[in-house]
């Protein structure tokens, strides 16, 4: 058995270790040192930055008095917090790290949903593009029309239940094509700042719409 999938992780965002992922089994420092288990080589970044330790009761992230700070979920560290499943951690501006409590919060396939590059957990209403979650969250109309492609993978859906499935049946009518190609325009940009590499949401023209959710690791 791995037993690093029992410890929270910690997986970098937009940044320089973008994609880099680091188990909480200890005590981990953040900074600009060599010597740092998390170490961001940006003058933005104190050479001692932050520091993330792993208690009994939770994870908690302190800064170190560090020049241009350390944020918690958008706000700046004034003393140390207790970190939540799907926290981000923004270290000065120069990177974010995404907490997450341990694998097992990656969505799994269900119901025959074959686990590929995108998941989704409906849930927490979470998105996870190549193991980077997708933040900021997507817009309920953008969620509501990603997880009707992902229920429903590989399988062409037409426009017209798209359009019931996020704007409700008894708005149809008043919703043009235009209003559902915007939506898919602005999800698809979302997607691809996570992975330029694949178009996940293919039209079929005359048909309607589907999700091409490569496997894991392709």
């Amino acid at each position: 058995m791995n037993r690093e999938e029992e410890y929270p992780i910690l997986v970098a965002q937009d940044g320089p270790l973008k994609g880099q992922r680091w188990s909480l089994s200890r005590t981990l420092m953040v900074g600009r040192d060599p010597t740092c288990d998390i170490n961001v080589q940006d003058r933005q970044v104190s050479r001692f930055h932050a520091r993330i330790t792993p208690m009994p009761e939770g994870v908690t992230i302190e800064d170190l008095g560090s020049k241009n700070g350390t944020n918690h979920n958008g706000t700046e560290l004034t003393a140390p917090v207790m970190l939540q499943d799907g926290d981000i951690l923004g270290i000065a501006l120069a990177q974010q790290i995404l907490f997450i409590t341990s694998d097992a919060t990656m969505p799994l396939a269900e119901n025959g949903v074959r686990a590929g590059r995108l998941l989704m957990d409906q849930k927490s209403r979470q998105v996870w593009v190549n193991q980077q979650q997708v933040t900021p969250p997507l817009s309920a109309q953008q969620f509501k029309l990603l997880w009707m492609l992902y229920e429903n993978q590989s399988q062409v859906i037409s426009r017209a239940d798209l359009v019931a499935t996020v704007w409700g049946e008894e708005q149809t009518a008043g919703v043009s094509d235009q209003a559902l190609d915007a939506l898919i325009r602005r999800l698809r940009d979302r997607i691809a700042a996570f992975d330029p590499t694949h178009q996940y949401i293919d039209t079929v023209r005359g048909h309607g719409i589907r999700l091409d959710n490569p496997p894991a690791g392709e």
